[in-house]
């Protein structure tokens, strides 16, 4: 039997690539202290005796191991996610990003012959790109978020080279889908509009709304990641996307006729639009899941973000207020 680990087993992507992973048979042990993960996001699967789920922080992992004999797939998705808030917390982003990553590596390479470790990299490493952006674009860090993400993406990079293990960092453009974040800081614009929607509240775009954002069906991201797992590639870097990015205002018309606009944020791209070639060739992946069709699914599950913080303009500006004053 195939064995994995996920990392940020309870969050929004590593809950759906725990149900993907049980789908196919794996047997799975998923890793989450809880902070921003939500135990309702693994219910479904705590009664499956392939399953076997750690509430714990990384930090516990060298003595947690010792029970686990045998780790085939690691996917490593815990971590701090959401960007605003990594400005005023740039060391607790550093430690959970990077150090956490290494922190976790050298247990692994301690312990265990693993056949594939997955790191869940951030394209916001690209930064201000304007154009279709591949992996070759360079790297332009804006914020502690991305420099945190990118530091522990190298790190994944370096232990595949030094120590010989096999690593596949992938960079997620903008994933969405059923139970994506409803933490109690700003964060990722589907969310904060599916909330708005259910206060019927208008949603709240930066700027003109004509920015465009690459995103991608949670469904989409699980097999991409998988398929890495399974390949023979190692010690590749790949992009993560649609491949089409879709303007606010286009995402706004599909979930609700009211709107506001807020004063644009620096820091933040005109445009993310991954040139998703290399891995559509390499691992024969392709999207399936448009942006209206996501956002259908989305809608369907509504009551998922019933209890999500409401994000109002006045509230927005609070919590960009030092984001503003640093990227200005």
């Amino acid at each position: 039997m195939k064995v994995s680990l996920v990392t940020g087993c309870a969050g929004f992507i590593g809950s759906h690539m725990i149900d993907y992973l049980l789908k196919r048979k794996h047997k799975v042990y998923g890793i989450d202290n809880l902070t921003s993960g939500k135990i309702i996001n693994i219910n479904a699967n705590l009664k499956n005796g392939k399953f076997v789920f750690i509430n714990s922080d990384l930090k516990n992992f060298k003595t947690i191991s010792k029970k686990i004999k045998k780790i085939d797939y690691v996917f490593h998705f815990a971590g701090n996610g959401e960007l605003i808030p990594s400005i005023e917390k740039p060391y607790k982003y550093f430690k959970n990003n990077a150090l956490n990553t290494v922190l976790l590596l050298e247990i692994l390479r301690n312990n265990y012959k693993i056949k594939k470790f997955l790191y869940a990299a951030s394209s916001t490493c690209y930064g201000l790109s304007k154009r279709k952006t591949s992996e070759k674009q360079k790297i332009n860090i804006q914020h502690p978020y991305a420099f945190s993400k990118y530091v522990g993406e190298q790190a994944v990079l370096h232990w595949g080279k030094v120590y010989k293990m096999p690593v596949i960092s992938i960079r997620i453009f903008n994933a969405y889908g059923p139970r994506s974040r409803t933490t109690n800081v700003y964060g990722a614009v589907i969310g904060v509009f599916i909330k708005q929607l259910i206060s019927k509240k208008p949603l709240t775009i930066v700027g003109d709304g004509n920015q465009k954002r690459d995103f991608l069906y949670i469904s989409d991201l699980c097999e991409a990641f998988y398929k890495a797992s399974i390949s023979n590639y190692k010690n590749e870097i790949f992009n993560l996307g649609s491949g089409n990015p879709k303007k606010i205002n286009y995402l706004a018309k599909l979930i609700y006729n009211k709107k506001v606009f807020l004063p644009w944020r620096p820091g933040e791209p005109k445009k993310t639009d991954a040139n998703i070639d290399k891995i559509s060739k390499k691992l024969n992946w392709r999207p399936k899941i448009s942006l209206k069709e996501g956002i259908k699914i989305i809608l369907k599950n509504i009551d998922w973000w019933k209890k999500a913080p409401l994000w109002t303009p006045k509230k927005i500006k609070t919590a960009t207020k030092n984001w503003n004053k640093y990227l200005n």
